[in-house]
C-alpha cells in the first residue's frame, strides 16, 4: 500500500513539475502576459505618433498656409517688406 502511495505521489509531483515548470507552464504564461501588456503599450505609443505624422503629412499636403508656417518656424523665412519676431523661452 505504502508503494502504491508513493508511486502516486510521484506521478501528481511530475505533472505538477510540468504545470509550474515545464514549457507552456504557469511561469511562462505570466512572462508571456507581461510580455503581451507592453507590446500593447508600445504599440498604442507607436499609433498615436504615426496618428500626429499621418495630421501633418495632410496639412502639408492640403494647403499652402501650413508651408508657410513651417517655413516660418523651422528656417526663419519671412515675406519681404515684413518683420519676423521670433521668442525663444529661457531655460532655467
Amino acid at each position: 500500500m505504502r508503494l502504491l502511495t508513493a508511486i502516486l505521489v510521484g506521478v501528481l509531483l511530475l505533472f505538477q513539475y510540468d504545470f509550474w515548470f515545464g514549457k507552456n507552464g504557469y511561469f511562462d504564461n505570466k512572462e508571456i502576459t507581461q510580455q503581451i501588456i507592453e507590446n500593447k503599450a508600445e504599440n498604442e505609443k507607436l499609433s498615436q505618433r504615426n496618428q500626429m505624422i499621418s495630421a501633418e503629412i495632410q496639412g502639408l499636403t492640403k494647403g499652402f498656409d501650413s508651408i508657410e508656417e513651417r517655413a516660418r518656424m523651422q528656417h526663419d523665412m519671412v515675406k519681404p517688406n515684413e518683420i519676423f519676431y521670433h521668442l525663444v523661452k529661457e531655460h532655467k
